[in-house]
């Protein structure tokens, strides 16, 4: 399929170039300033999104320092390789806006897999590279106001408004929950006041890009999505807009954004943490984390310890009585999150403190098949075609009790979860085997 309503070339449906330009235009912000990358098309540039974006910051007492790359009819493949990559690649940026084509994300599943979404991994890929606690942030846009006339006789969809505006809530939406991104569902408020204030003329005369009140309810979902702030009480309304049509805008950003924050925000790392055995002076604990890099434990006793993002495992020898608050945080770009437990000690020996670290470079892996299993698994690390000694492989049972694995009748045990791990001089491999 083709932007800007030229006509498809059947039946390949491969999208040509261009033969003319496309006239489109915890992380959690408490700062009160932020420096954003705008990269897009004529969508953003016209009317001067991020500019109105930064005025209603200055209103609300904060402020925004922009840059942004937006040639009309831009493309994500495009921006791969134009100057847009150069600004990611200065860094320092605490948001990127990414704003594909206005048609391209609409077209044919296969046509979108081959010609949107990678260049939507690269470009996420590229900021986290340069800019690790960035937040990049997709710009989902609008159906055109009748929808794309040019291309529905090939994708009917594209055929009204609803169709075409349905097709890009869909590929937004995953490109942000794939590549571990935001999303600012402009669309979403765009569709909301279609429904509700019909009245409001968002769309210009070519019933495709923003009328200043279009920009307006763009301008007011990113900031809400910037600053996590309810747009409500903004005081700031453009030249060209009608008070009343400002204030409903601001009150659909509300419910659009707004009330779903969760919702549009990329995840943020969880964390839980449980004990799974206390002999003695010696304590086994577990942390399972989710969108998480790494996770840090802080055992209370001015002792830590740095493992992988994955359900991890820590051992922790004290060396004192007493009871101790111990921590694990899990850190993914730059957002953090915390489980607290408290672990009482009372047969504690003056002995060396030791902390176990329960996993490997990302290289080394443990393999165990089959899993499940009903009997005696095949163990291996890093893919190698020989069993593990049974010596250097320890079993903890659903009581917390860790056994020898050649102490182990595996045929006897109970149907259950249990966890294997392998100590090896770079530390304490880890994984799950299913007893069936």
């Amino acid at each position: 399929m083709k932007a800007s309503g030229i006509k498809l070339i059947q039946p390949t449906l491969i999208l040509l170039a261009m033969s003319i330009l496309c006239t489109t235009t915890s992380h959690t912000y408490a700062q009160e300033h932020l420096k954003v990358l705008f990269i897009g098309n004529s969508y953003t540039e016209v009317n001067n999104l991020p500019k109105m974006t930064a005025d209603i910051a200055q209103s609300m007492g904060k402020s925004i320092t922009w840059s942004s790359n937006t040639p009309g009819g831009c493309t994500f493949s495009q921006h791969c390789n134009n100057n847009s990559m150069t600004l990611i690649r200065q860094g320092g940026w605490d948001i990127v806006v990414l704003q594909e084509q206005s048609q391209y994300p609409s077209f044919p599943q296969s046509q979108v897999e081959a010609e949107v979404f990678p260049y939507a991994k690269r470009l996420v890929d590229s900021v986290y590279a340069k800019s690790p606690c960035a937040e990049p942030m997709f710009y989902m846009t609008w159906g055109r106001k009748n929808g794309d006339q040019g291309n529905a006789p090939y994708f009917p969809v594209l055929g009204t408004y609803e169709g075409m505006d349905s097709m890009l809530c869909l590929r937004y939406t995953y490109m942000a929950e794939t590549n571990d991104a935001s999303l600012c569902p402009v669309g979403r408020v765009w569709h909301y006041l279609h429904d509700n204030n019909p009245d409001i003329e968002l769309y210009q005369s070519d019933e495709s890009h923003p009328s200043t009140a279009g920009t307006y309810a763009a301008a007011c979902a990113f900031y809400t999505m910037f600053f996590h702030d309810d747009p409500e009480m903004i005081q700031y309304t453009p030249n060209g807009v009608n008070p009343l049509d400002a204030a409903a805008i601001r009150r659909a950003a509300n419910i659009v954004v707004f009330s779903r924050l969760s919702d549009w925000k990329r995840p943020e790392p969880k964390i839980a943490v449980d004990t799974l055995s206390i002999t003695g002076s010696n304590v086994t604990l577990i942390a399972h984390a989710r969108h998480a890099d790494s996770i840090e434990w802080r055992f209370g006793d001015g002792t830590m310890l740095a493992t992988s993002s994955f359900d991890s495992i820590a051992e922790h020898n004290y060396v004192q009585n007493g009871d101790y608050n111990v921590a694990a945080s899990a850190t993914r770009h730059c957002m953090k999150a915390e489980s607290n437990i408290l672990i009482s000690v009372t047969n504690a020996q003056d002995t060396t403190t030791e902390s176990i670290t329960t996993v490997l470079p990302a290289t080394t892996t443990i393999m165990v098949s089959p899993n499940p299993t009903t009997s005696k698994p095949y163990i291996t690390i890093s893919g190698e075609n020989r069993p593990l000694p049974e010596s250097e492989i320890f079993l903890v049972m659903p009581d917390g009790r860790a056994e020898r694995y050649d102490k182990v009748d595996f045929d006897l045990l109970s149907a259950g979860v249990y966890i294997l791990r392998v100590k090896t001089q770079k530390g304490t491999l880890t994984t799950k085997l299913i007893k069936k």
